[in-house]
């Protein structure tokens, strides 16, 4: 495609550290590491030579389990020089997880932190891989794992048996020449498989997804290009590095466009007003409900937001009142909405930063510049007139390679023409603008109706009480399923069922008036901002199997 650039992961830090060397690169205020261009491209290099040190081949799998440290960020560039595939292992997984994605994707090294709030990850790996007790650093076999040769641990714990220290192995890298290096680099396709992401799940087993230096370096470079991202601006990151928005549409497009990283180690409120205030921020990207808990953060207005200009939301809908003050009270003037999935490295449209609110909320945008998109039949696969509901589908470069080791699942997700089946609903108008209307999982068939939660949600939301809210289908007898909605209400509000079920009437058709009412303080979520309608399903279908 003709706007495609023709560049590896190495070749963009590469390019960045030689235009930019003294724009900052990273900041990442909770370890203190404040880096420009040269010397995060210096550092990056430094662990690059230390994983060849360790062993690490071209198309070796690599996977990576900590929350946004420095450290994640020098993996992702320096597994990019050395062509090491980066398995990003999400920070919420327990062992049975663990031990899922590792086997599942051929790891041949894992890095790993001390522990993430209650979780200890050091603990967790020392049970999944009981070996570690015997193994020195050179021979670990595991029953299990028998790919697994070597875990790195980042931290400062004082006796590791079993593992290596990253700074050991860093250290170890200093006997490996830059040449050698450079050679490595040169030698990388732009087709090769870099980064391997297990979906978040919220419909069920995670499955490896296969994305090229192609996919996520041009994704990059088009989120950024829509963002009107430059070496002038810094974007807070508080999204996960181990989800496509953390690693491609924040870090990639970053160092893509010599712009500068500002990361939060996880997300918090009140360090997300902090580092805007303090390194005066340009941009910042979340989940909607991080731009409502930092809105309603009680110390909200001591803090200086006025750097801000653009960002992105994504992950979930976007409700009105909460676009309106991110532009208003956070100056987010020129915030877009993408959408997309990790299948398409991910983001397949966005919303215009001169887009009026109304297409950014009503809207996920229209098709990024070198991507194919549209809606189909999700039974016939032919193409529906616009205006019409149907299944969303993209094609383009930025389109996975495929799922690790499941030939099935791919030829599911992919037809022979290339088309990738995104599993969501959604309709075009006439100038190219997506809505999502659902997820094709979701959709509640009530009686022979179909119903789209997304548009029952979208009305509940603009109850003055609510703050937030899913609706899902539940099993039952008479009518196959049944509407249930969990409401969160705002801080100190309190309302009813009946109160909610009159608020309807009369304005949405009686059969989509949910059945069940249940008031939440909180919904099971992917460690990536997604609601995990899945679980709620499961949860309330116990409560109320009839």
């Amino acid at each position: 495609m003709s706007g495609f650039v023709h560049k590896t992961i190495g070749e963009v830090i590469r390019d960045a550290a030689h235009r930019y060397p003294l724009t900052d690169a990273l900041i990442h205020p909770d370890s203190g590491v404040h880096f420009n261009y040269q010397q995060f491209y210096d550092q990056c290099r430094k662990v690059a030579k230390g994983l060849i040190a360790l062993g690490v081949k071209r198309g070796d799998h690599v996977s990576v389990w900590t929350t946004n440290i420095p450290e994640w960020v020098y993996l992702q560039f320096a597994l990019g020089m050395v062509g090491g595939v980066l398995v990003t292992v999400n920070t919420n997984y327990q062992s049975h997880e663990l031990e899922y994605i590792l086997k599942q994707s051929d790891s041949g090294v894992l890095f790993v932190m001390e522990s993430y709030r209650d979780v200890n990850f050091y603990e967790i790996v020392r049970r999944v891989v009981p070996e570690l007790d015997v193994a020195n650093q050179q021979n670990l076999t595991s029953a299990k794992l028998p790919l697994l040769k070597s875990v790195v641990y980042i931290g400062k714990r004082e006796r590791i048996t079993g593992m290596m220290y990253f700074e050991e192995m860093v250290k170890r890298g200093e006997n490996i020449p830059d040449k050698e290096l450079d050679e490595r680099i040169e030698s990388l396709d732009e087709n090769d498989v870099i980064n391997m992401q297990y979906t978040s799940g919220t419909t069920g087993f995670p499955k490896g997804v296969m994305l090229t230096h192609r996919n996520v370096v041009n994704n990059a470079r088009m989120v950024g290009d829509v963002m009107g991202m430059t070496h002038k601006d810094k974007l807070l990151i508080q999204v996960p590095f181990f989800h496509c928005f953390g690693c491609v549409m924040s870090t990639m497009n970053c160092v893509y466009h010599g712009s500068t990283m500002v990361v939060l180690e996880f997300f918090d409120p009140l360090k997300a007003l902090a580092a805007i205030a303090a390194e005066r921020c340009t941009a910042v990207n979340g989940v909607p409900t991080m731009f409502v808990a930092i809105l309603n953060h009680p110390d909200f207005d001591r803090y200086d937001l006025t750097s801000l200009r653009t960002g992105i939301m994504a992950g979930a809908p976007c409700p009105k009142e909460t676009m309106n003050q991110v532009r208003d009270k956070m100056h987010c003037e020129e915030i877009v909405i993408a959408f997309g999935q990790t299948e398409s490295a991910p983001v397949m449209t966005m919303t215009r930063r001169d887009d009026p609110v109304k297409l950014r909320v009503s809207t996920v945008g229209r098709l990024l510049p070198d991507i194919e998109g549209k809606i189909v039949n999700p039974e016939t696969r032919e193409d529906v007139p616009l205006g019409v509901q149907g299944e969303i589908v993209t094609r383009s470069d930025c389109v996975m390679k495929g799922y690790y080791k499941m030939p099935e699942a791919t030829a599911e997700a992919i037809d022979k023409e290339g088309w990738l089946y995104t599993g969501d609903l959604g309709e075009m108008d006439e100038n190219g603008y997506f809505k999502v209307t659902g997820r094709i999982k979701d959709m509640i068939i009530r009686g022979g109706e179909n119903i789209y939660p997304r548009e029952i949600e979208e009305f509940l939301y603009q109850h003055p009480k609510v703050i937030n809210v899913q609706v899902i289908g539940i099993p039952d007898k008479k009518y196959g399923e049944q509407v249930l909605a969990a409401i969160q209400l705002k801080n100190g509000q309190e309302a009813t069922a009946e109160e909610l079920v009159e608020f309807c009437k009369g304005k949405i058709a009686r059969h989509k008036i949910p059945k069940y009412w249940e008031f939440v303080d909180s919904f099971p979520m992917t460690a990536s901002g997604k609601v995990q309608k899945y679980k709620m399903k499961e949860i309330f279908a116990a409560k109320y199997a009839s």
